[in-house]
């Protein structure tokens, strides 16, 4: 177990912010925007890392250090021991951020909710009384 836990600490650390289209590059995006997807969690990285088959560890008590009030981050394994890649097609961190980005959309834990603006214009009108107070 000891052994594992140093392994770890060499291992590709991956916030979610890193790949978050609503976060700015000063708040910690690093892939552009186009390619970035909105508000992904640990573990939909988690999943990602499992269907392209690298290691992963999900450390959940960790926080993002700009950020405290973002909890949450994924270490990943991309070389073997020997140097080999575990997955061929990526070599890089900047790839893994792309790849990830890429699938997280396609979740399935990710479901599409109904607009809520329909429902929310008829909240939003005036009703009753209103105006000025007579003096």
């Amino acid at each position: 177990m000891d052994g594992e836990i140093i392994n770890i600490k060499k291992w590709v650390v991956i916030y979610p912010v890193y790949i978050n289209s609503k976060k700015t590059i000063p708040e910690g995006r690093r892939i552009c925007v186009s390619k970035a997807c909105e508000n992904p969690t640990c573990a939909e990285i988690g999943d990602c890392c499992s269907h392209l088959k690298l290691p992963f560890a999900i450390e959940i008590d960790k926080a993002y250090p700009r950020d405290f009030m973002q909890r949450g981050r994924v270490r990943v394994l991309l070389k073997k021991e020997d140097g080999t890649l575990y997955n061929p097609a990526i070599s890089s961190r900047k790839q893994l951020m792309l790849r990830i980005a890429e699938l997280v959309p396609r979740h399935p834990g990710r479901t599409k909710k109904p607009e809520p603006a329909s429902t929310s214009n008829a909240t939003t009108s005036k009703s009753g009384k209103g105006g000025k107070k007579k003096r």
